[in-house]
């Protein structure tokens, strides 16, 4: 699916949604994280929402997308009470390919996607009152395509970085922001 507009000339419009993550005592079997496995492959449009807000809005913008979206949903974010919310009931999307603060800071950027935006929100938070540092926490969203402009932006203006993820330790996505801010 991910080659077939180069190959036929025609969109794809395809949303394949499935479940990531560890820390759901579920064994290997149901602890993986395979978004690196897709990130790498040209043609796939990949998203991993952390809130209740972005999981609608992001499931529409891969609906109403021509090209194959994988849709990942970390499996600790189904039973969060704190992730529930009251979700507008107009339409809206919110746009494959932008990331969002969401908590400024001054001192560091932390980098993340999924379940672990709010291990890190947390983590700053603790930062903030015992070590008086202010952390700014950017939400990736979309890992393919992933928002330079936001990334570069962020670690400019706090000039320190901690890339924080659920991933392998070598070939992920990790690694690939890495290498933008190298």
């Amino acid at each position: 699916a991910s080659k077939m507009y180069w190959r036929v000339g025609m969109p794809v419009p395809m949303v394949i949604r499935g479940p990531a993550g560890g820390g759901t005592k579920g064994g290997p079997f149901h602890s993986t994280s395979p978004e690196a496995w897709f990130f790498h492959t040209p043609g796939i449009k990949v998203v991993m929402p952390s809130t209740a807000y972005d999981a609608k809005g992001l499931l529409k913008a891969a609906i109403r997308d021509n090209n194959p979206v994988l849709y990942l949903e970390h499996k600790l974010l189904y039973r969060l009470p704190e992730l529930r919310e009251q979700l507008p009931e107009e339409d809206y999307i919110v746009p494959i390919g932008k990331a969002i603060v969401r908590r400024d800071g001054e001192d560091m950027t932390m980098l993340t996607y999924g379940a672990m935006v709010h291990q890190c929100l947390k983590a700053a938070q603790m930062l903030e009152e015992e070590d008086d540092l202010e952390v700014e926490v950017l939400d990736l969203r979309s890992l393919a395509p992933l928002d330079h402009e936001a990334i570069v932006e962020s670690v400019k203006h706090t000039n320190k970085v901690l890339i924080v993820h659920e991933d392998t330790l070598t070939g992920g996505v990790g690694a690939e922001l890495a290498a933008i801010l190298a």
